[in-house]
């Protein structure tokens, strides 16, 4: 009898266990488990594993949940690791950032010396180049915090046509070889830019769209020189967890190349393509309408307010109280703004301006307020947002319009800010607090190349409001910090929000692209200086794997 029930027994667990294996039938293309998933979604409810087929995610949940339910070709045991939604950059210049991988480097220079050894290197590595180009010098890092001359520049390289362009993009330094096949001298004036001249003579330096003619000089890369230049910065993006990044200003060829890549497979990342208002942009997009694909969006145009607090050209109600004499000024007529807006807004495209001073602020807000009117879903963007007088920040609510920041540009700023701007207004100043309180979210980004790749330096910025060193100690105006979960979520789903893209993206949830990067560790609960140093795992988008850590 003992024996025959024990027969039973086994005949039972059997028949369950058949009983199980028939009832795991969903087919997956790839499970990850055992893992620590941030899954942003309303509650930001955390999960341990989640299934993806054709590139989307279709279950979410505990480990035994998942792995009892599903069966896949790929498994991944995330070891406990933490999971996030793939990051999004929500504003950055991607194919500016492509191309300056080709220039010389000049970003964390020193003095204007070191600007000059690093030109000589680069001129001994590529010698046969037309040009000679770099980014990224910032005076304000110097012992002499003053713009440079042209003079070492004419006397180093007198028949190669030099520009050397500023770590913002709002000023450059260009040699005489250079001005002259632009046609600039002493009496050049233009609207939107400032030629520098002291003495009757012209210094080199040039503001703002005073040097578009002299990057009208210099030859377009070829196609291939392009592609190439797109593919290397992908990888790069991709080794920090970047996913999708916004391209703030782009022409359409420069899209239509993009959507070729990305068509044949050559190039994976997600772009958000801001258009520039280029009269052939507008003709064509206008009569086409939005364009978007499914990793391409291109609905929004990028409109530049001012220039930048570093060099002086971020326009202010109050001038510079390091320069009595200056207030920055707007880079077009207040009217060519309205009339761009209108058509805008009649086309049903995204208005995304530049503005940092609290003068063109107040400007863009109020513009955007008189079409806008009340509440409404446009979205339109105000890009920086950098210095908003008190009186102005309700505007923000009031027609929902929504302020894109990038954390690492207040670490970056505070050690000379408060010489623009003056005790009073500094406070003034990358208000990021107070500008989420206006409609609940903060799409965040970094505007590299201005700023590092590296999206986890915008996180720490954020939320300990200091840059690399951990300077200053308690945080520069902490009073204006985020919480690691509104750094996240501005990062992953509010960016997605501000790009009409949260219900494709944006967090870990089913019916979602499958977009998604595995830290080291988990920046969540790890103390702050430790997060800059922290290193991607690997990082996925559409369920394909397209980094991993080596």
């Amino acid at each position: 009898m003992i024996k025959s029930w024990r027969q039973l027994g086994a005949a039972a667990l059997l028949g369950l266990a058949l009983l199980s294996s028939c009832q795991k039938t969903e087919q997956a293309d790839l499970l990850v488990y055992n893992a620590t998933v941030y899954t942003v979604n309303t509650a930001f409810d955390k999960a341990q594993a989640f299934a993806v087929k054709d590139g989307k995610i279709i279950a979410v949940g505990s480990t035994s949940d998942i792995k009892g339910k599903y069966s896949a070709t790929e498994e991944i045991d995330a070891q406990g690791k933490p999971v996030y939604p793939g990051l999004i950059d929500a504003h950055a210049h991607y194919y500016g950032y492509a191309l300056g991988l080709r220039e010389a480097d000049l970003v964390g220079s020193t003095s204007f010396s070191e600007v000059v050894q690093r030109l000589q290197k680069h001129r001994k590595e590529y010698p046969d180049a037309e040009w000679l180009t770099g980014r990224g010098w910032d005076q304000n890092d110097w012992e002499v915090k003053q713009f440079p001359t042209k003079d070492t520049l004419d006397q180093l390289f007198p028949n190669v046509p030099v520009i050397i362009e500023r770590i913002d993009g709002h000023a450059a330094l260009a040699n005489q070889k250079a001005l002259d096949l632009a046609g600039i001298t002493p009496q050049s004036k233009m609207q939107g830019g400032l030629v520098e001249v002291k003495d009757g003579k012209l210094t080199g330096i040039l503001i703002d769209l005073a040097s578009s003619p002299v990057y009208a000089q210099i030859p377009n890369p070829s196609a291939q020189e392009m592609t190439d230049a797109l593919k290397d910065a992908e990888q790069n993006l991709f080794a920090v967890g970047l996913t999708t990044v916004v391209d703030a200003g782009l022409p359409k060829s420069a899209i239509d190349l993009i959507d070729s890549l990305q068509k044949t497979g050559e190039l994976k990342m997600r772009v958000y393509a801001m258009l520039s208002p280029t009269p052939e942009n507008k003709a064509h997009y206008f009569k086409n309408g939005p364009y978007t694909t499914e990793r391409l969006n291109v609905r929004s145009f990028k409109v530049y307010g001012d220039g930048a607090l570093g060099s002086r050209g971020a326009s202010l109600l109050q001038p510079y109280s390091d320069r009595p004499n200056e207030s920055g000024f707007l880079l077009q007529a207040v009217q060519e703004y309205k009339d761009l807006a209108k058509e805008l807004y009649e086309h049903n495209f995204q208005m995304n301006t530049h503005a940092i001073g609290d003068s063109s602020n107040r400007l863009m807000l109020q513009i955007y307020g008189d079409l806008l009117k009340g509440k409404n879903d446009r979205r339109w963007r105000i890009e920086h947002a950098q210095v908003v007088n008190p009186e102005d920040v309700a505007l923000f609510g009031k027609y929902q319009i929504l302020p894109s920041v990038q954390p690492t540009h207040a670490t970056s700023d505070m050690y000379w800010a408060g010489d623009r701007l003056g005790k009073e207004r500094i406070k003034h100043a990358y208000t990021f607090k107070t500008l989420l309180q206006q409609n609940g979210m903060l799409p965040l980004g970094s505007d590299f190349p201005v700023e590092d790749i590296n999206p986890l330096y915008g996180f720490h910025a954020a939320i300990a409001r200091q840059d690399a060193k951990n300077y200053p100690d308690g945080g520069f105006q902490k009073d204006e910090a985020l919480t690691r979960e509104q750094a996240l979520r501005g990062t992953t789903i509010w960016a997605a929000y501000a790009n009409f893209e949260e219900k494709q993206k944006g967090s870990i949830e089913v019916g979602k692209v499958a977009d998604f990067v595995i830290l080291d560790k988990d920046i969540m609960t790890i103390q702050p200086e430790e997060i800059r140093a922290l290193k991607v795992f690997s990082t996925y988008i559409n369920g394909e794997k397209l980094y991993s850590q080596k």
